[in-house]
């Protein structure tokens, strides 16, 4: 007796090799997604270790939250950023001088796990900013910063201290750029940095020290000083507005209110 084998038709060999594709095309980004869901949540462990810092250095200073950053010192020409030291006569960045590196003791804390920050190396790896304008306001030409109180948030659980976020750059680069940004505008400021590079969401970190997902809200149209940005750059790039009522002028989320 006789055996013989009969291998794969070449019909056969395309249709295993289009049912290979068809699962790869489904579960590709469902891996993806997957891996994005386990970048937000170190995300939501480092904004809430960063709330919980901002909260302690306001239990250490009188219940005053922490400035966005403390001035020019000419004696060492230091500026100390909310997460980061600089030195501007050598251009030296200190990761363990910051703010509110004291309370952490973690300098990579201060780096989304999911936003590539090469474009501020200089200046730290920080993918998070702070609400500067309504906690920490600061006079730009003077450098002085005027940090309020703890008691003066009238309602901690609806007031955003830190979020994911981002800028467009459209004054240093031919193309509208990303890249990284530590002072979170106010959407009555025209310059969007709230960033959604979640799978669509941002985190937002809450006075109260929650953290939650938010999505952002997107302006259309032109806006900003002389109409100088276009909204379907920050749409495209999911960088927009951490808003409630529907409306841009208001900051309801921000105030102290």
């Amino acid at each position: 007796m006789s055996t013989s084998s009969r291998g794969f038709t070449l019909i056969e060999l395309l249709v295993v090799i289009a049912i290979i594709a068809i699962l790869a095309a489904i579960l590709f980004p469902v891996f993806a997604r997957a891996r994005e869901k386990a970048r937000q949540t170190q995300c939501v462990s480092n904004l809430k270790q960063i709330a919980l810092g901002w909260m302690m250095y306001a239990g250490d200073y009188d219940e005053t939250v922490m400035p966005v950053q403390a001035g020019f010192y000419p004696a060492t020409n230091m500026v100390y950023y909310w997460w980061a030291g600089y030195d501007y006569a050598t251009g030296t960045l200190y990761a363990d001088r910051g703010l509110i590196y004291p309370y952490m003791k973690n300098s990579q804390i201060n780096a989304c796990p999911s936003f590539r920050n090469e474009l501020r190396g200089e200046l730290g790896q920080t993918g998070y900013a702070y609400n500067y304008a309504y906690l920490s306001p600061i006079d730009w030409w003077t450098s002085q910063v005027s940090p309020v109180s703890l008691a003066s948030i009238g309602s901690p659980s609806e007031t955003v201290t830190f979020a994911d976020s981002a800028r467009i750059n459209t004054w240093s680069y031919a193309t509208p750029t990303v890249e990284a940004n530590a002072y979170l505008d106010p959407p009555s400021y025209d310059s969007p940095g709230f960033h959604a590079r979640h799978n669509g969401v941002g985190n937002v970190a809450w006075a109260d020290g929650h953290v939650k997902a938010h999505t952002p809200t997107y302006r259309t149209g032109t806006f900003g000083w002389g109409g100088c940005y276009d909204s379907q750059d920050f749409r495209d790039n999911q960088i927009g507005d951490i808003d409630e009522d529907g409306s841009l002028l208001t900051d309801e989320l921000y105030d102290l209110q």
